[in-house]
């Protein structure tokens, strides 16, 4: 009776230190070589064993494609992954079968590099679905890329993508920056 209880005891603790740890205790990873950009947040990676797999960063929305920045973002991700090897940590797929992932290229997260670059946003929606660790990180470069007026945020008024997606002509306020 004692080892039961003991055992049960044992196995509560690990369930509650895996739920502590996060979305990145579930994730998965692939890897292989980057051998498309979509756009400034969407490749396509050619796994090791040989399939292509579309990946959507995750932690970040960049500009759309025709909005302003868009084809900055794009480039800025062809420069930083096109052609190389890449791991991506993956825990989901989005309504669009896109695995989404942190990309790293040569042990540098790429996503977070686009934040620091002022070419992408934190996506703040989707946050919980980051380990702590990359909540903050990300955070942290979107602030240090908005105070020195980096990429997008030249721009007095950039439009977030979620909101240019669906064709809203509202701009980011200190509302929107706050709900995200």
């Amino acid at each position: 009776m004692l080892a039961a209880t003991w055992f049960g005891r044992a196995i509560a603790l690990a369930l509650v230190l895996l739920a502590a740890a996060g979305p990145a205790a579930f994730a998965a990873t692939l890897e292989g070589r980057v051998v498309g950009v979509r756009d400034g947040d969407t490749l396509d990676l050619l796994t090791t064993t040989n399939v292509q797999v579309r990946v959507r960063l995750a932690g970040i929305d960049a500009p759309e494609r025709g909005q302003a920045y868009g084809n900055v973002a794009k480039r800025a991700l062809s420069a930083l992954a096109y052609n190389r090897m890449a791991r991506v940590e993956w825990s989901k797929k989005d309504n669009y079968g896109r695995v989404v992932g942190k990309v790293v290229v040569r042990d540098a997260d790429v996503n977070l590099q686009l934040i620091r670059q002022g070419l992408a946003w934190h996506y703040k929606a989707y946050a919980a679905e980051q380990s702590a660790a990359d909540r903050e990180r990300y955070a942290t470069a979107e602030g240090a890329a908005r105070a020195q007026r980096l990429g997008l945020w030249q721009d007095p008024h950039p439009v977030a993508p979620w909101l240019f997606r669906h064709g809203s002509p509202v701009r980011s306020t200190a509302f929107d920056v706050a709900r995200r």
